[in-house]
């Protein structure tokens, strides 16, 4: 079993191996605008909330395309993270053909001129319009966090059982079959709360989720946080420890709700 903890490097709970490079004071601030931006990310979900905050900063058109993002070291000071996470943070948005790193005495990352997003942006907008994201993600977290609580109350041995294979088919999943056993992972959980009310309700709003994270990139540095996080819940609730559980549950859709406002900001 995995062992719990943050699965992330900012304070406190420095990832092993990722301590150097992570600003300590406040540094050279990133002047104007993006002030409002830019902001030191929570513990815990330090990937994921970078990404969503510096999404935003380039959908706003806070920085113009061909201009140049602050520094590496402005930016892991502003956000409280290690130029390690800062640098994976850029390689997605390189990915994404939104920014481009550029090197030389006047290299940096610069940003790209604003094309469709992968997948196809306007099934993305149709998706959006049809459901309330806010409240989908706020009912999603008071679920999960209320099945994870539940289920570390006591399970009987076979449900455990339960739980550890729906914990080991994430993680030998392959990439093309990791959502739909993510998926299937949560409902386990949701499933054996004891409440077939709450099951059905999740079932309802996993779904509606779902139609959502299909129109953005499956991330393999959000991947594997995600399963540290799960292992970290799984362990919890094979502790009986219910604060634990909900703490990490919430933690976890804190980061999917991270992703998809950047994304579909």
């Amino acid at each position: 079993m995995a062992t719990s903890g943050r699965a992330d490097d900012t304070r406190p709970g420095v990832r092993a191996g990722e301590a150097d490079g992570v600003a300590g004071g406040a540094g050279d601030p990133v002047p104007g605008p993006l002030d409002s931006v830019l902001r030191p990310v929570r513990a815990g979900n330090g990937f994921e909330e970078a990404l969503e905050q510096i999404l935003q900063l380039l959908r706003l058109g806070l920085v113009p395309p061909g201009e140049r993002l602050p520094s590496e070291r402005e930016l892991s000071q502003h956000l409280r993270i290690s130029r390690v996470t800062l640098r994976e943070v850029l390689k997605v948005l390189q990915d994404q053909d939104m920014v481009e790193s550029r090197r030389g005495r006047y290299g940096g990352t610069f940003v790209l001129p604003r094309t469709a997003a992968p997948g196809g942006s306007g099934e993305l907008r149709r998706r959006i319009a049809a459901v309330d994201v806010e409240d989908t993600l706020r009912f999603r977290e008071v679920l999960e966090a209320g099945a994870a609580g539940l289920c570390a109350e006591g399970l009987t041995a076979d449900a455990e059982d339960r739980l550890r294979g729906a914990l080991d088919a994430t993680q030998g999943a392959r990439l093309e079959e990791y959502r739909r056993q993510d998926t299937l992972l949560h409902l386990t959980l949701a499933e054996l709360s004891g409440s077939r009310t709450l099951a059905t309700q999740y079932a309802g709003v996993r779904a509606t989720l779902n139609e959502l994270l299909d129109c953005i990139p499956l991330l393999v540095r959000n991947l594997e946080h995600s399963q540290q996080q799960h292992a970290a819940v799984v362990e919890a609730v094979l502790d009986r420890d219910p604060d634990a559980a909900r703490e990490m549950m919430r933690e976890h859709c804190g980061g999917t709700a991270a992703l998809l406002r950047g994304f579909l900001a």
